[in-house]
């Protein structure tokens, strides 16, 4: 089984770059979009009924902002929205579905760079989500999660960490935060595979920063690491244009 998930900066904007063609060629079994920023009735006819795939879509109240979808082409068990959150719940941030061996989380997080109260919201965001998913844990079920963290890792994960230490998406405590993530028993995927700098899944739409590979690594899966030995192969897919970020996937041994 294939997983591939990819913000794509808009579903409508995506589309016009040949996005539908490379998700014919790529036929993953399930594909997970952040930033869609499109509410339901706004996607184009064939990517809201896309034959072979069952379709779910959470946008947000506001139009032309965030948003996920979740194609799939098993029907799952459950399909949930959000945490149940108001505040969380309307930016459209979250698709849960859960299928016979695994719960996925397709997750937009939060950006904190425009202010400290959106710093705290992601922050809030993050922990919410991380009791949400220790919760399914704890009652025997395997996560996998996906999508946009908004975060580098560490300094392996963006081309220049000295001079983005006090940017939102390298800050202390953002990086702390996924430091207790993993602590929780969640694994990296693509680190279980590669540990060498210059992997990103992000770069500028400035100074042609795709061109000189100057990009940050925001795009992960993660799973408990129980059910690290299902994974086969995690890679990010640097040659596939049409968003500011590239699409990322796992492999999966069922």
């Amino acid at each position: 089984m294939k997983i591939v998930s990819w913000n794509v900066n808009g579903v409508r904007a995506v589309e016009k770059k040949g996005f539908f063609e490379w998700f014919q060629k790529e036929k993953p079994d399930i594909l997970c979009l952040q930033e869609i920023k499109a509410m339901s009735d706004q996607f184009p006819p064939h990517l809201k009924n896309t034959p072979g795939y069952h379709v779910f879509i959470n946008p947000a109240e506001r139009k032309g902002y965030s948003g996920v979808a979740t194609y799939s082409k098993q029907q799952p068990h459950q399909i949930k929205n959000g945490f149940g959150i108001e505040k969380f719940d309307n930016e459209g941030r979250t698709i849960i579905t859960e299928y016979d061996d695994f719960v996925l989380f397709n997750i937009y997080f939060p950006n904190g760079k425009q202010s400290e109260e959106r710093l705290n919201y992601k922050l809030d965001f993050y922990n919410t989500f991380l009791d949400y998913a220790d919760e399914l844990k704890q009652q025997g079920k395997n996560i996998i999660v996906c999508g946009d963290f908004n975060t580098a890792h560490t300094p392996i994960d963006l081309s220049n960490p000295k001079a983005n230490e006090r940017s939102s998406g390298f800050l202390p405590v953002e990086r702390a935060w996924i430091d207790t993530f993993i602590d929780h028993g969640y694994v990296d995927t693509f680190r279980e595979y590669n540990k060498e700098p210059g992997h990103y899944s992000w770069w500028s739409y400035r100074t042609q920063a795709r061109d000189r590979n100057v990009g940050w690594r925001l795009d992960y899966f993660f799973v408990n690491k129980e059910y690290l030995s299902k994974i086969k192969d995690a890679f990010i897919l640097s040659n596939v244009i049409g968003s500011d970020h590239c699409p990322v996937g796992i492999e999966l041994t069922m």
